[in-house]
């Protein structure tokens, strides 16, 4: 098996782990469907899903074989053709399954995909041939974030528009990984990131005083100290977040709201908004050590947990599995991770490293919050389960990711 996986990959560890999670995930999808009321929508859910395993498999036998700077030649038309098809999204998209509200996807009637997938990989790509081609000099003020905050920040933008809220975060989570492999100071990203602490802690204006004086303190004593006007333009946009936070919430849907509020306390809405998460907790908490056996779940059976075969898909494994379960595959989650952090630090090229860190980014993002929602950790948005959630384009999306990972880490 090893052997035979040495010809086909040349990073065989990787896919053998990522290729367990994949068929784990088709089988917990079939164990979703087995419920007392049928559903002709996850009944049938696994053999679409095994249906894309193939697709994703077959291209991943070929772009791992693509010479790398193919790979990053085509970064910059293939970020534009993804930033337009964010744009045409917004004119004709349109919801689907578990996501029927958002314009989302573009259905082209024999076959449906979500351009934000794309986008995703695509803008790893362009960040990374920009970013490696400034060497071996690190970015130290906000002037030199700019460039690449702008390629993230403008199909993010995009995707909150439609909106999805769940894919924008997986953005975020690609733009911190990659400055922070390129160099930046971790202070520095802070104080990018301080903003949206003053959002949330602008709720108690005592507070938020002591915040604001301390992030001015911390600009005063930054080992890099940044340019004047980089100051106040970090300042002031504290203030304007303390400012907007008010309007913004103001201006969020009625189930927007309710899902931050039964975050923060799940019974104030048990039958509405707050219904996810708590069943979502009983079914996990049910399982207790060893689960209540594959298929046997009560609450997924009737069919109490919501969206069982997408965005909940962990609490089918934490109720049919139990804590063993549910820590082998944060164990394997924690295994792909670590071994794409490996392969960035044995890579010789920039381009590489950066690449591998952008898809670390974007699935940390996924796996943290798409877990810690189900066990009401973080608020619920519609994000999947790398390898595991059903859905066609993501798992596509994510062996393409997969392929160009090995490809450009093992190139010497």
């Amino acid at each position: 098996m090893i052997r035979l996986l040495d010809r086909w990959s040349v990073d065989p560890k990787l896919v053998f782990a990522i290729g367990g999670l994949t068929l784990f995930g088709i089988a917990m999808i079939y164990s979703a469907g087995e419920v007392h009321i049928p559903n002709p929508v996850t009944d049938e859910a696994w053999l679409r899903q095994l249906l894309w395993f193939g697709l994703g498999l077959t291209a991943f036998t070929v772009l791992s074989r693509v010479p790398p700077r193919w790979i990053e030649w085509v970064a910059i038309p293939a970020y534009v053709l993804s930033v337009v098809l964010l744009g045409v999204t917004l004119v004709v998209g349109t919801g689907a399954g578990t996501a029927a509200g958002v314009k989302s996807w573009i259905d082209l009637g024999f076959i449906s995909f979500q351009p934000a997938e794309i986008a995703k990989l695509t803008t790893i790509l362009v960040v990374a041939r920009l970013l490696s081609q400034r060497g071996a000099v690190k970015l130290t003020s906000l002037r030199d974030l700019l460039a690449p905050s702008a390629l993230v920040g403008l199909p993010l933008a995009l995707v909150v528009l439609q909106p999805d809220i769940g894919t924008a975060m997986a953005f975020v989570g690609i733009l911190f990984a990659m400055l922070f492999w390129a160099g930046t100071p971790v202070a520095l990203l802070v104080l990018v990131a301080s903003p949206v602490v003053s959002l949330f802690l602008s709720y108690d204006t005592r507070i938020w005083s002591w915040y604001i004086l301390g992030v001015i303190a911390f600009l005063y004593f930054y080992r890099y100290r940044l340019f004047l006007f980089e100051s106040v333009a970090l300042v002031l946009a504290n203030f304007a977040a303390a400012t907007i936070s008010r309007p913004l919430w103001n201006s969020l849907a009625t189930y927007q709201q309710n899902r931050i509020l039964v975050f923060l306390d799940p019974e104030v809405d048990p039958r509405g908004a707050g219904y996810q998460v708590i069943q979502s907790k009983v079914a996990v908490g049910s399982g207790g050590l060893l689960g209540q056996g594959f298929t046997l779940g009560p609450q997924k059976r009737y069919d109490f947990l919501p969206e069982q075969h997408t965005d909940f898909i962990f609490s089918v494994v934490g109720e049919e599995l139990g804590f063993i379960g549910t820590a082998l595959a944060i164990l394997a989650f924690g295994y792909v991770l670590v071994r794409l952090v490996q392969l960035a630090e044995r890579s010789p090229d920039p381009f590489a490293g950066l690449v591998l860190l952008g898809i670390f980014g974007a699935w940390l993002v996924h796996v943290f919050v798409n877990i810690g929602m189900t066990v009401g950790l973080v608020p619920i948005t519609g994000i999947p389960l790398p390898f595991v959630s059903y859905g066609g384009t993501f798992l596509f999306m994510s062996w393409v990711a997969v392929a160009i990972a090995v490809r450009v880490a093992h190139e010497r």
